[in-house]
């Protein structure tokens, strides 16, 4: 029955867990990377309590940790597992100047660095597994739109590291730009590998997970407030957003490549608007149907 290995940071909470559930709910083994195992003992009982039939294996992880991110990694690829589809969906937001163990920016080293050297680790896995089993492996990478604050005369890190102009929510579009211009410069070097194996960016939209929890403000809870009539619910996002692009259409995937930020709006149908010359195809999808 499990024949597919789906990999998850951050699936403790939020979309994350949803994700998981969804996944285990469709029949292929989850593997969730989390820094807090107790939550994940609690989140894989919630799953099987629903679905005892699923399978999910728990590794500890610290994303911001660089150390922590290669033992996982040697932990993991000693077990010769298969693996299919990765999804990077792990994130903090820092309101203060923070630094990981490694003494660099806690934001950035979450959110970008220790998913850059997971994917670079994987990678050969994945292409290995999919060129075996004939299936096309995948990658996302939860981005955010947040990204587009960031111009280029701004990405620098002597400004972010300032310890009184600090801006959490600049740190956190940085690192998702980041996530972006990650995923567009490993989808060229699968492209010229031909390797059987795409990477997207993935826009969840304005979900009030545990990140959006950590901008409170009266700015943050009004934006929020208007925007959360108009937006998803966690389960949604969670079904749709990242599940999505797993099922998409192999040749649109093969046209576009990293080219992907879906929006979910409370539509009645599903629209596509392809945009020539972006670096973005928009998708804004309604799922007609909750798994």
């Amino acid at each position: 029955m499990f024949d597919a290995y789906y990999f998850l940071t951050g699936g403790t909470s939020g979309i994350g867990a949803e994700t998981a559930r969804v996944l285990a709910k469709r029949g292929v083994r989850v593997v969730m990377a989390v820094r807090d195992m107790k939550k994940a003992e609690m989140v894989k009982e919630r799953i099987i309590r629903e679905n005892p039939e699923a399978d999910i294996i728990l590794f500890e992880i610290d994303l911001s940790s660089l150390s922590s991110v290669a033992r996982f990694c040697s932990q993991f690829l000693s077990q010769d597992l298969p693996l299919n589809i990765l999804i990077n969906n792990a994130g903090v937001f820092s309101p203060n100047l923070e630094f990981s163990e490694e003494k660099i920016e806690l934001t950035f080293a979450t959110n970008f660095l220790g998913h850059y050297l997971l994917t670079e680790m994987l990678i050969e896995k994945m292409i290995d597994t999919a060129e075996k089993s004939g299936i096309e492996g995948r990658i996302i990478n939860l981005s955010s739109v947040i990204h587009n604050w960031v111009k280029p005369d701004c990405f620098s890190f002597p400004k972010l590291l300032h310890p009184i102009r600090y801006n959490g929510t600049r740190a956190y579009a940085q690192s998702k730009l980041a996530t972006i211009l990650h995923a567009k410069a490993l989808s060229k070097q699968l492209k010229d590998r031909n390797a059987n194996v795409t990477i997207n960016a993935v826009h969840p939209g304005i979900v009030k997970t545990g990140i959006i929890r950590a901008h409170k403000g009266l700015f943050t809870d009004s934006l929020f407030l208007i925007a959360s009539k108009l937006l998803k619910s966690i389960s949604q996002v969670g079904v749709n957003n990242t599940c999505f692009p797993f099922c998409l259409n192999s040749t649109v995937m093969a046209q576009h490549g990293n080219k992907f930020i879906l929006f979910f709006l409370t539509l009645d149908s599903f629209l596509f608007f392809c945009i020539p010359n972006q670096s973005f195809v928009i998708i804004i999808i309604h799922a007609l149907t909750h798994l």
